[in-house]
């Protein structure tokens, strides 16, 4: 983003002037609360997956060991050599 110390230095001082050191300091704080509630939400939605994955791994095990296997027939056209 800035390649340059002197950018920053120029960017944060202006902000400074601008907004004040309180307003920045609000805004600093609503930013970091917004990241925490942004990564407890992506924990919340990472262990609901990963519930949901094995919960449809366990019934697709569930449904494969219900289910007789499946044993092919010959075509009733097809004379065997018996």
């Amino acid at each position: 983003m800035f390649g340059n110390p002197m950018e920053i230095a120029i960017v944060v001082g202006a902000a400074v002037l601008l907004f004040g050191g309180n307003k920045i300091r609000d805004v600093a704080r609503s930013l970091g609360a917004a990241k925490k509630e942004f990564e407890v939400g992506q924990s919340e939605a990472d262990a609901n997956a990963a519930r949901a994955k094995a919960q449809a791994a366990a019934a697709a095990a569930a449904a494969a060991a219900a289910e007789p296997p499946v044993i092919a027939e010959p075509h009733p056209s097809v004379e065997s050599k018996a």
